[in-house]
């Protein structure tokens, strides 16, 4: 034992000799450090704590033979002499209640570093003093700062902790409460609390085209955006969110567009589909008319008035047109308002509309004239796309010659039976003889029409044979009680004549000739021919594929009593026994010629 003392004796002594005067500089120089940062904390407590329990540690160490004794001397020496300098200038401070150190208090110098380098604490009171005042103005310096972004919800919960501090700050608190459920109320209040994220309509100078290619990349790129600040940015959010279900962030991304007043028709109408299916129209109708009336874009107000029903949203949208006739987008949704998935089932009259409607809007598309309205490119082709299908499935629609009324006269001895051919259903028929004067309503069948499901109208009416040459004119309500025509259709009781006995002539033409009828041998019968001889101006024939050189000379028409035959005229001739065939040729009195008809006889 005696040896292992005698050896530790002299390695102590040999580690002082070599280590005691850098260990106690250094452990002087700790302390006096400890001391001046007093200001800060009790740094000389931290530093003797930290040495004794490392001292104690290293001598374990040393006990247990974890490490060379000789090596771990000097740091044992220099530890256990921290920690005793440090602990010693700590004690002082506490029973001279030294705030800033003893070194403070003997030097001058040394204090008035401590100020130069802003260790000297502050005293109690004005600490005090100094954060109620600053608490007081934490809001206004908030407000002022334009380099602090901050979204919706932290502006919220921020306000939410300085209501304590009073009344005044509860109310605005309570204010982005009601307004949260807004991105747009939220934006406002961004703008004015937070370095204005939104820039105003008059600081945007992005045009159209740029938001649109900045969509674009946005599309290509995919995904979220996680701090959104253009026009672009919050279109792409809302289109993304929306697409994945995620219909409340699509709405904020929406309203924050709506912000910017953006004269573009396509986000709008996809926001309109949207607050349609979670609101209702009535709710699409408020939220929209909340935006058009602070939004100057008439884009915005356009799909506002798109919101109302029916009859009051086609009054609205003319008077938009009326209002803004050169504003493309109007005529394609206008023509949505005469389609056949609008309206179940489409007349004449909706055909035309949604024909010219869309016909004007495709004109448009002349050097890229729809371009300016679309932020998203692919929504501008689908409206072209639908445009061009539709006009050409409603063909030659728009040519007025195509759909009217016609008249058919038809002569017996008693008169004329006029049947009137509509070029759609209807549920009424009227018509006026001349050109002034009431009109005479057709009437009503006993059948249903299919097509209407109503009764149907009688398409026909009678004239006496005296009527002379007039105007008539025609007009009907479709199916949806709207009037059409009146269609003036000129009537020729001559001429009518003339071409209901040709028609009759030509198809029936098999009955022109009849050899030996009714067993008179030798005779041939042309009795047709002549009851609609009204329509004959010549008849030439020949027997046996002779040339046409021999004429059936027909008495006049008379239009009186149009289909008699003559008491005083023939209706037939006689041949001989070797004529096996006869050709006719007829000349109507419209100059034309029938085709040369053969017969052979029995």
């Amino acid at each position: 034992m005696s040896e292992i003392a005698t050896g530790t004796t002299s390695l102590l002594k040999a580690s002082l000799s070599r280590t005691g005067k850098w260990a106690a500089s250094f452990a002087f120089v700790s302390g006096a450090v400890g001391d001046v940062l007093n200001p800060l904390g009790p740094f000389a407590a931290y530093i003797a704590l930290v040495a004794a329990v490392a001292a104690a540690i290293i001598a374990i160490a040393m006990v247990l033979r974890l490490v060379l004794a000789a090596k771990a001397m000097p740091a044992l020496i220099f530890a256990t002499s921290a920690a005793a300098i440090a602990g010693g200038v700590y004690g002082i401070q506490q029973e001279t209640n030294s705030q800033n150190g003893i070194i403070a208090n003997l030097v001058p110098a040394v204090a008035e570093l401590q100020q130069s380098l802003g260790i000297v604490s502050q005293k109690v009171a004005k600490i005090e003093k100094t954060v109620t005042e600053t608490q007081k103005t934490v809001e206004e310096v908030k407000k002022s700062t334009d380099t602090v972004a901050r979204t919706t919800e932290e502006i919220a919960q921020t306000q939410i902790r300085q209501a304590e501090q009073g009344a005044e700050t509860q109310k605005t608190v309570e204010a982005v409460k009601q307004t949260a459920d807004t991105l747009a109320a939220g934006q406002q209040q961004q703008q004015a609390q937070a370095e204005k994220l939104q820039a105003t309509t008059e600081q945007i100078a992005a045009s159209i085209d740029a938001i649109a290619k900045g969509f674009a990349q946005l599309a290509a790129q995919g995904g979220a955006i996680a701090d959104p600040k253009r026009p672009d940015e919050f279109y792409h959010n809302a289109r993304v969110y929306e697409l994945a279900g995620d219909m409340l962030n699509a709405r904020h991304s929406y309203l924050a567009f709506a912000g910017f007043d953006v004269d573009a028709i396509d986000p709008y109408t996809r926001f309109a589909t949207l607050l349609r299916v979670q609101d209702g129209k009535a709710g699409a109708r408020e939220v929209f008319g909340q935006l058009a009336e602070r939004a100057k874009a008439p884009s915005i107000k356009l799909v506002h008035l798109l919101q109302f029903d029916d009859a009051q949203r086609l009054d609205k949208l003319n008077a938009f047109i009326a209002a803004n006739p050169n504003y493309a987008p109007a005529y394609f949704l206008e023509a949505q308002e005469f389609s056949e998935d609008r309206l179940g089932s489409q007349t004449l009259a909706d055909k035309r509309s949604e024909a010219e409607a869309l016909s004007k809007f495709v004109s448009y598309e002349k050097d890229g004239g729809l371009l300016k309205y679309f932020v998203d490119q692919t929504q501008l082709a689908d409206w072209l796309d639908r445009s061009r299908s539709r006009l050409a499935a409603l063909g030659d629609v728009l040519d007025p010659s195509r759909f009217v009324p016609t008249l058919t006269p038809t002569r017996s001895n008693a008169g004329w039976s006029m049947t009137i051919s509509l070029p759609e259903p209807a549920t009424a028929i009227s018509w006026r003889l001349g050109d002034s004067g009431p009109f005479t309503d057709t009437g009503l069948m006993a059948i249903n029409d299919q097509r209407t499901g109503r009764a149907m109208p009688n398409p026909s009416f009678e004239l006496p044979d005296s009527t002379a040459a007039t105007t008539i004119a025609i007009k009907y309500l479709d199916i949806r009680g709207r009037q059409t025509g009146p269609f003036d259709i000129r009537f020729d009781p001559d001429a009518a004549l003339q071409q209901g006995n040709k028609q009759i002539l030509d198809q029936f033409w098999t009955s022109w000739i009849a050899f030996d009828a009714g067993g008179n041998r030798g005779l041939v019968y042309f009795t047709q021919m002549l009851s609609f001889r009204c329509a004959i101006k010549q008849v030439h024939y020949s027997l046996n594929g002779a040339a046409l050189d021999k004429e059936i000379k027909m008495p006049p028409c008379d239009a009186k009593d149009p289909y008699a035959i003559p008491a005083d005229y023939q209706p037939y001739f006689k041949v001989k026994d070797d004529v096996k065939s006869m050709a006719v040729q007829v000349t109507y009195t419209d100059g034309t010629k029938s085709p040369v008809r053969e017969y052979q006889r029995q």
